[in-house]
């Protein structure tokens, strides 16, 4: 399990070292699958840090403002898109891994997406499938 502070802003989170160390230790080929157990978080599969994962907060924003439409409305303004966001950026990702090694393309980056401001804390669990 990893823990991850989000912090009190919508964010895309690199975690792509902490997948890479535990493709390392379970060592061989196989897949490693990447799940966030919450109801408004995700996990996406992209290049970060040339301005991709403001982009991506960026089109959220538009496709899921945060305002009062929301009929899920507890919790911050526009909390219920947050809950809606899953569908778009699902709560999981399967990754091959050869060699122990995660076979990203050479941009690719894994990175869990939270708008939830309401929640600081997440949790991230690896598991790995022996191919």
């Amino acid at each position: 399990m990893v823990q991850v502070a989000t912090g009190t802003r919508e964010t895309v989170h690199d975690i792509t070292a902490e997948c890479e160390r535990f493709a390392a230790s379970a060592g061989g080929d196989g897949l490693l699958h990447v799940f966030v157990p919450h109801a408004t978080a995700g996990v996406a599969i992209l290049e970060l840090g040339s301005g991709s994962d403001d982009d991506l907060l960026a089109a959220l924003g538009d496709l899921l403002p945060a305002d009062d439409r929301w009929e899920h409305a507890h919790g911050s303004r526009g909390h219920g898109r947050s809950h809606v966001m899953p569908a778009l950026v699902p709560p999981f990702a399967t990754l091959p891994v050869v060699g122990g090694r995660l076979a990203l393309g050479t941009w690719q980056a894994v990175a869990l997406v939270d708008l939830n401001v309401d929640n600081p804390d997440r949790q991230v669990r690896l598991s790995f499938i022996k191919g």
